[in-house]
């Protein structure tokens, strides 16, 4: 068949699919700057705004099987496209939810776009990975990790300010407003976040016509072989270092998630930065973009030590660093809260590794349970914005805390090997694709 010369190089498939992590990781960090910015419009307490995180996590949870069965049925690739129409449609979503102004609308907005990331998520990961031999998988997969890290950094940044643009009133200013103002405050607020996702919406519909048209190699055949077919979910959890790594990525996605989610209203705080949200939103990138440069450090830090002491190392950092957010205040709490972002930036990958190490046919099936466990993004952030609601911000930072203390504990205990745990006879289990 010559159908192969029309098929684009390995290298060229990989500089476009980097596009897809560089997207999907930017459209994920847009929520820390919606937070503050419907909670306003809204009126709304902490906890009510979490749901923006708990719809949008929720999404991984939900759809993360549908997604599987998507890409086994048509394909890598045609699953991609399919991702990104999706999240095309979630995206102009908004302009309508912006319109009446509606919390309800935008939240299915939100699932709707989470749904389609989680396409992409189901579908690129693996195919990057297939994209070349496979002793090299785990530098591509790097780089596409910090591309996701990337977006991260620049979205906040370049359209943060565009959706926070007007003056934020308090509630109290709020509630001196007759009826009709409030509700022209509300509407003028709620609409600028028309342009911005509408702009998002059509560059994800390019985004898919292009994947389309450039002819990137489909890789179907691979999702048609299932080497875990007679394992079952059980068989997985047995394993005790990865039914720990499985809470191990709930604690870690839902304390990043968390942490994220308040960032703006915390540095807007008059104790804490005193600034205004859209000023606030443009230190987003000392967080996420902290976490791009740590997974570089990182990464030439593991060629000498121990991934697993490196983690606990990586968590305790954190507990200090939030230990002093919580007992200072001006720009000491700030800038110890953003640094947060760069010790976080190992967290990931290397619970996941270490949760599926050795392994074998029972990769798939953990892999699986992993990802799942990213629903912690959807759940950590309510508790959080509960407590926030009881004892204000800075305190409510204690949910996360605890939940990077078993981060070091599974570093150093719960994500050991035990003798006789994994399969003897199975062989080396292939890298998984890195996912946050």
């Amino acid at each position: 068949m010559n159908s192969s010369a029309r098929t684009m190089s390995n290298p060229a498939a990989i500089a476009v699919v980097s596009l897809i992590f560089f997207t999907w990781g930017g459209l994920t960090s847009l929520n820390d700057v919606l937070i503050p910015h419907l909670k306003a419009v809204f009126s709304m307490s902490y906890t009510q705004t979490m749901l923006i995180q708990f719809t949008f996590f929720g999404a991984y949870f939900l759809m993360s099987m549908p997604a599987g069965a998507v890409v086994a049925r048509v394909g890598y690739k045609a699953g991609i496209v399919i991702g990104l129409v999706i999240a095309s449609i979630g995206a102009a979503m908004f302009y309508p939810a912006a319109r009446l102004p509606s919390y309800p609308v935008f939240l299915t907005a939100l699932f709707v776009l989470a749904s389609g990331i989680t396409l992409l998520q189901v579908a690129a990961n693996p195919y990057i990975s297939l994209l070349g031999r496979p002793e090299t998988s785990h530098s591509r997969l790097n780089l596409a990790q910090a591309l996701n890290s990337l977006g991260t950094t620049v979205f906040p940044l370049l359209i943060g300010p565009l959706i926070l643009v007007g003056a934020v009133l308090g509630v109290d200013e709020i509630a001196a407003m007759g009826a009709a103002e409030q509700a022209a405050y509300r509407a003028a607020e709620a609409r600028s976040v028309e342009m911005p996702y509408l702009l998002l919406s059509g560059g994800l519909l390019l985004l898919a016509v292009f994947v389309l048209l450039m002819r990137i190699p489909s890789l179907r055949e691979a999702t048609e072989a299932s080497p875990s077919v007679h394992h079952t979910y059980m068989e997985a959890l047995r394993q005790p270092h990865l039914r720990w790594g499985v809470l191990g990525i709930f604690c870690y996605v839902g304390a990043e998630v968390a942490i994220g989610s308040f960032l703006i209203n915390y540095m807007a705080e008059p104790e804490i930065g005193g600034l205004s949200e859209a000023s606030a939103s443009r230190f987003l990138a000392f967080y996420w973009g902290g976490a791009m440069a740590g997974r570089f450090i990182g990464a030439a830090l593991m060629t000498r030590i121990d991934a697993r002491k490196l983690l606990a190392f990586a968590g305790a950092m954190v507990c200090v660093l939030l230990v002093i957010t919580m007992s200072t205040t001006g720009q000491v709490a700030m800038w110890s809260a953003l640094a947060v972002g760069l010790f976080n930036s190992i967290m990931f990958p290397t619970i996941f590794t270490t949760a599926i190490e050795r392994l074998g046919t029972l990769t798939s099936k953990a892999s699986s349970l992993l990802v799942m466990g990213i629903v912690g993004g959807a759940i950590i952030p309510l508790v959080q914005g509960a407590l926030a609601d009881r004892i204000g911000i800075q305190h409510a930072f204690v949910v996360p805390l605890v939940c990077y203390v078993y981060i070091i504990w599974y570093g150093l205990r719960g994500s050991r090997l035990q003798a006789g745990a994994v399969p003897a006879t199975e062989t080396a289990a292939p890298r998984p694709p890195a996912l946050h």
